[in-house]
């Protein structure tokens, strides 16, 4: 085997065991880890700079799919899941429903229009600005007292969705600090951002390989942009990590997590902002 593409798995599996073990500690799917070594793995093979971020993006949304749910899982079993803003009996009502149709129009419309390197900058910036809340802010604030229902789904959901199907990352890295200023603990945040990371993940996939479908020049075994072997690599990896990040969330204390959190969503921040300039 070439040692090149050996190196290059082995990375793969490297990234997909730090993303695991993040999607579980944080609720979050792990693309802010994934989506720099699918970029780097498409780029050093040689493909064209038109089509690697497209591809890292969309791969990384499709492995979003198994670490939300090995994910959701594992906090489901300690009880940190509010599935009634996940899903409701009236669909319509749900933050699930919006956020994956805000996904879905990301990966199969959206990108191919919107500028990559503003979202990636303007995303940087208010990323930063809710880790510093994360990490001096006062824990006893909040916006309100329940997160709110009505219009705030169909319009915020839909945006959120959009967002994080762009950047190819879970509902964690935005969901958790919006769960938190609207009174939610944070075990409870996680797990539900965990368990809407499902609605993320899938439509954008979907999304991208129905804009990706009829690209010329894409990495074998890729339908659309999605790549099966980057997904396939990282998905094994994800599944076997994830539920130490789990246990680990119920281990630590809320302060604690908080701090934690702060900190890596900081520094997922500067490196957007970096790749944004």
């Amino acid at each position: 085997m070439d040692p090149q593409i050996l190196s290059l798995g082995l990375a793969m599996l490297g990234a997909g065991a730090l993303a695991g073990f993040a999607a579980g500690l944080f609720g979050i799917g792990g693309g802010a880890i994934m989506v720099p070594v699918l970029f780097f793995v498409f780029e050093a093979l040689g493909y064209s700079p038109d089509i690697t971020m497209k591809m890292a993006l969309a791969t990384s949304t499709s492995v979003i799919i198994v670490t939300s749910i090995r994910s959701a899982r594992g906090h489901h079993l300690k009880g940190a899941v509010d599935w009634s803003l996940v899903w409701q009996k009236n669909p319509f009502k749900s933050w699930g429903l919006w956020i994956a149709l805000g996904a879905l129009l990301a990966g199969s419309w959206i990108v191919d229009w919107l500028s990559g390197r503003q979202l990636t900058l303007m995303f940087g910036v208010l990323a930063i600005l809710l880790s510093l809340q994360f990490m001096f802010g006062r824990p006893d604030f909040r916006l309100g007292e329940r997160v709110p229902g009505g219009a705030a789904p169909p319009f915020a959901g839909t945006v959120l969705g959009g967002i994080c199907g762009l950047m190819g990352i879970g509902f964690g890295s935005i969901g958790v600090t919006l769960m938190l200023l609207f009174g939610k603990s944070i075990h409870r945040a996680i797990g539900t951002a965990a368990a809407i990371g499902f609605f993320i993940g899938l439509p954008a996939a979907i999304g991208y390989v129905i804009s990706g479908w009829n690209i010329a020049d894409r990495p074998p075994y890729s339908l659309g942009y999605v790549n099966v072997v980057g997904f396939a690599t990282m998905a094994l990896a994800t599944i076997v990590c994830v539920p130490f990040g789990v246990k680990l969330a119920h281990k630590l204390s809320q302060e604690r997590l908080r701090m934690v959190f702060g900190i890596c969503l900081c520094l997922v921040a500067i490196n957007m902002i970096r790749k944004a300039l």
